[in-house]
């Protein structure tokens, strides 16, 4: 709607689509996050195995195709390295948004992605010389071109390796939210800017940088900040796509389309299986595979854009050739659902969704059942050691990177990042948990991290830790399960244990220490007012006085009651009531003051001045 066929609302769309072309950058680098050196090592029989064959066989099939149809061999081979590519952007979108990346056919579908990103820079090389007439400067180029690609990668895995981690430790002490995100995207430009101008894909570059920063402590916050804007570019990069489609070829075309559509597919499916059959790869895995990269990919669309400038196809052919593509695009997300059925009808074996299970469950063995440590200060390390003395799994998050730092290196299963971001807590997989515990003291951090808890999974245990109590209804009404205010909770241990030494038995105690909890910590407010109260306790504490009111003769509240008086509405309690010396134990409002009286109130400075003058005077 957007492009040039209908509204025009771009004059240039190209421009655009430079832009649009960050969001492949940042999905690389977020895929580069989930991959480590050893394990792209350990992936090289795939990468340069299954990718290799998969490309050279498509290639060389579609390119005989074109032959038959008369096309000239240098148009043919362009053609058939155009339908070789898949696209990157969608299948891992679809495959990572699905929790599947870490199946054993969706890291066959990525490894062939990552050969075609490579492979995307000899046609881009070539095209240009091959218009030339020049074949001699094809090899010199893609010789030249390779030395490059050898210097880059090992220059970006030197800084990578050795920079970077120091980079975002730096940054990390800051506790700046803005600069630790702006850091990730900065990174993620000048790696992709670093391999572009050496002449390769841009991706490739925000990959290694990716890669070589999935084995540090930032792994999974470098992840959750650059979702955002990786998903908008993203939407904004299909957008610069569909802009691309001609209408007219499309629609008077439509049977050429339509037939180019599902022999693209049927033999792209065939060869990534035949590919995956040589490299000894499982089948089942091999034809789910094949199906997932059965569509054109975005970076054909550059090559068909350029093979039309050089004059090498005509712009009849290339919009044929994006009409097709554009098409395998909008069906993708059906195929890559629809790959595990199909690959379990091929190749009857085990159940697939099972095998997928077996292979998640694996890699997040310990993130089930477990309990979820939001801060890893003084209580949260408290807890993780008598949850550790039980047997009982934790996942720690926290923000400090010498804290994170240490405690990774002392074997604690903890995770730096913000507790407060819901892509951190799905990492520390709050969906397999079965508690939450907030451990820090800042009271609005941790309403939000309640409500973001309470929306990602209803009904999970969530347990908060506050200082004091005077805020706890704010995290009910959030969503937690139990707050527990440190100094109330302090004081009651006390005073059991001074209960226990005077001789109460333990099952008053217990009683008393219960009651108490249920009340809201009653006795545990309030204080006799001194000369260093205000310095002890500054003002913005819950200041609650306890005050002593003596009823004299003539007093307003003389032969009244409490509920009377309407004391409990202005937000003073009573505490106590004295007379004749002795205590009258739990007032209620029906019990009557009478002259000589004294009343124990409770409640914030000003309020007790205002009910004391009330008491005597009546207003």
């Amino acid at each position: 709607m957007a492009g040039p066929e209908v509204l025009s609302l771009y004059n240039d769309p190209e421009q655009m689509h430079l832009l649009a072309e960050v969001g492949i950058v940042f999905l690389l680098f977020s895929l580069g996050l989930e991959f480590s050196l050893p394990k792209l090592i350990a992936m090289r029989n795939l990468v340069f195995g299954v990718g290799a064959g998969q490309m050279l066989l498509t290639t060389a099939i579609f390119a005989g195709i074109a032959l038959l149809f008369g096309q000239s061999i240098s148009t043919s081979i362009i053609i058939g390295g155009m339908v070789a590519l898949s696209s990157t952007a969608i299948v891992i979108k679809q495959i990572d948004d699905a929790g599947r990346l870490n199946t054993p056919r969706s890291q066959m579908a990525v490894s062939i992605l990552l050969f075609q990103d490579l492979a995307v820079v000899p046609f881009l090389i070539a095209i240009p010389l091959l218009a030339a007439g020049s074949e001699q400067s094809v090899g010199f180029a893609l010789l030249m071109a390779l030395l490059k690609g050898v210097v880059v990668v090992v220059l970006l895995l030197s800084v990578g390796r050795w920079l970077l981690p120091r980079i975002f430790n730096e940054v990390a002490r800051t506790r700046t939210d803005e600069l630790f995100v702006l850091t990730t995207i900065l990174v993620a430009l000048l790696a992709a800017g670093t391999t572009y101008a050496f002449g390769l894909s841009m991706a490739l570059g925000a990959f290694l940088a990716g890669m070589m920063l999935s084995e540090s402590q930032y792994r999974h916050q470098l992840e959750a900040d650059i979702r955002p804007f990786r998903d908008i570019l993203m939407g904004l990069f299909f957008i610069t796509v569909g802009m691309k489609l001609e209408l007219n070829v499309f629609i008077f075309e439509f049977h050429w389309v339509l037939l180019g559509l599902v022999v693209m597919v049927v033999l792209k499916t065939l060869v990534v299986s035949l590919s995956a059959f040589i490299a000894q790869q499982s089948k089942q895995d091999a034809w789910a595979a094949g199906m997932k990269l059965a569509q054109m990919g975005e970076f054909s669309f550059v090559i068909a854009a350029l093979a039309a400038q050089n004059e090498l196809i005509s712009s009849q052919q290339s919009s044929m050739i994006i009409s097709v593509g554009l098409l395998s695009m909008a069906i993708t997300p059906w195929l890559i659902n629809m790959s595990g059925k199909f690959a379990q009808w091929i190749a009857p074996n085990k159940d697939i969704e099972d095998i997928s299970a077996e292979i998640i469950q694996s890699e997040d063995k310990d993130l089930a059942n477990h309990v979820l440590i939001l801060g890893f200060g003084r209580v949260g390390q408290s807890v993780a050691r008598m949850l550790k003395l039980e047997g009982i799994e934790y996942v720690a998050l926290d923000f400090d990177p010498v804290r994170v730092h240490e405690s990774r290196s002392a074997g604690q299963n903890v995770m730096f990042g913000d507790v407060a971001q819901r892509d951190m807590l799905k990492s520390a997989g709050i969906a397999n948990a079965q508690l939450a515990l907030i451990t820090f003291d800042h009271h609005d951090k941790a309403l939000r991290v309640v409500n973001a808890i309470t929306d990602l999974r209803p009904g999970l245990p969530v347990v908060v830790r506050t200082r004091k109590d005077y805020l706890s209804d704010d995290f009910y009404s959030a969503g937690a399960s139990q707050v527990v205010p440190e100094m109330q909770e302090g004081s009651l241990m006390l005073v059991s244990q001074v209960l226990h030494y005077a001789g109460v038995p333990m099952s008053r105690i217990l009683k008393r220490v219960r009651n108490e909890r249920k009340k809201g910590y009653q006795h545990m407010h309030g204080f006799f007012p001194g000369e260093t109260t205000e310095i002890s306790y500054g003002t913005k504490d819950k200041l609650e006085f306890i005050h002593a009111v003596s009823i004299s003769n003539g007093a307003f509240a003389v032969n009244k009651t409490i509920k009377e008086l309407d004391i409990e509405r202005r937000k003073v309690r009573v505490t106590g009531l004295r007379r004749n010396n002795k205590e009258i134990e739990d007032p209620n409002a029906d019990t009557l003051i009478f002259a000589n009286d004294v009343l124990v109130i409770s409640g914030k400075p000003r309020r007790v001045e205002r009910i004391e003058h009330f008491l005597l005077y009546g207003k």
